[in-house]
């Protein structure tokens, strides 16, 4: 009995250092060893480790791939044009000590990144032209933004991956004052296109009333010469007929002048019984009492 009292509290403490001495690291994870806080080892396999229990502890890092998103961040481009920039990165632990002795842990490493990758987007997208930032040869931006926040990074000892602007926005009151320029923009448009409309449709009216008016001109032309050269085929006519018989046509005449002078009306015609007048109608002889 005695001896088994003796052995149990052995038992335990060595099943406690035991306990307290195995380690697993997974194979996502990367360790470091400290001895009152003092590095000792670098672990980066997975598997089964030991450590000195109760002198020793062990701290975890990832060393997967991590992603990063940054706070908004604004940028005044080099036209002087403001732009709210909204980036993310992608980032990994490679060398576990020295980002211990330079951040300490994955929280302070992302602040510290945050602010390396928000200074950088400021430097290089602050010396390009607004224009440049939103087309095609943003990548090649983002290619320097990355050079440079892997060159800050690697005193942390990490590795950035990529750089990316999730989006680029115009800050609130650049959309509102780009808004009311758009707008007074399709404005002053629709008035042009207005006051076009009314030119052509004064020219398109002024075209047509000079082809009414030439047409009009014409008809007149032709119906005067028409009646001109009727007029001239009815006296060539009365000409010819004239000519086969001047007795026929001086009574036709006659007749002619007869209904015209004689018709009843207001207007009274005195004329002599021997008069020129009245030579068709024969010897006029009063009648006697």
């Amino acid at each position: 009995m005695k001896v088994q009292k003796i052995l149990l509290p052995i038992i335990a403490v060595l099943g406690a250092a035991v306990f307290f001495s195995v380690f697993i690291i997974k194979e996502v994870n990367q360790a470091i060893v400290l001895q009152f806080g003092d590095p000792k080892r670098i672990i980066v396999e997975p598997g089964l480790n030991f450590k000195i229990p109760f002198i020793q502890n062990v701290v975890y890092l990832d060393k997967r791939i991590l992603n990063l998103d940054t706070p908004p961040a604004e940028v005044i481009a080099s036209d002087q044009k403001r732009l709210i920039v909204d980036a993310f990165a992608r980032f990994k632990i490679v060398d576990p000590l020295k980002f211990y002795i330079s951040v300490g842990n994955e929280r302070v490493a992302r602040s510290r990144l945050a602010t390396v990758i928000n200074s950088r987007i400021r430097n290089v997208l602050g010396q390009q032209e607004l224009q440049t930032l939103l087309s095609k040869d943003r990548s090649k931006q983002m290619s320097l933004i990355q050079v440079g926040v892997n060159a800050e990074a690697q005193k942390f000892g990490i590795e950035i991956v990529d750089v990316r602007i999730k989006r680029a926005d115009l800050p609130q009151a650049n959309s509102e004052a780009i808004f009311r320029r758009m707008q007074t923009e399709r404005e002053r448009e629709a008035k042009e296109f207005r006051a076009r409309g009314a030119e052509m449709a004064v020219t398109i009216t002024s075209t047509a009333d000079k082809e009414v008016s030439i047409i009009l001109a014409d008809a007149n032309k032709n119906s005067e010469i028409m009646k001109g050269e009727g007029d001239g085929e009815r006296n060539r006519i009365f000409a010819e007929a004239f000519g086969r018989d001047p007795e026929f046509f001086a009574f036709y005449r006659a007749m002619q002048a007869y209904e015209t002078a004689l018709i009843g009306g207001e207007t009274s015609l005195i004329l002599s019984p021997d008069s020129e007048f009245f030579k068709f109608f024969g010897n006029i002889k009063p009648k006697s009492q």
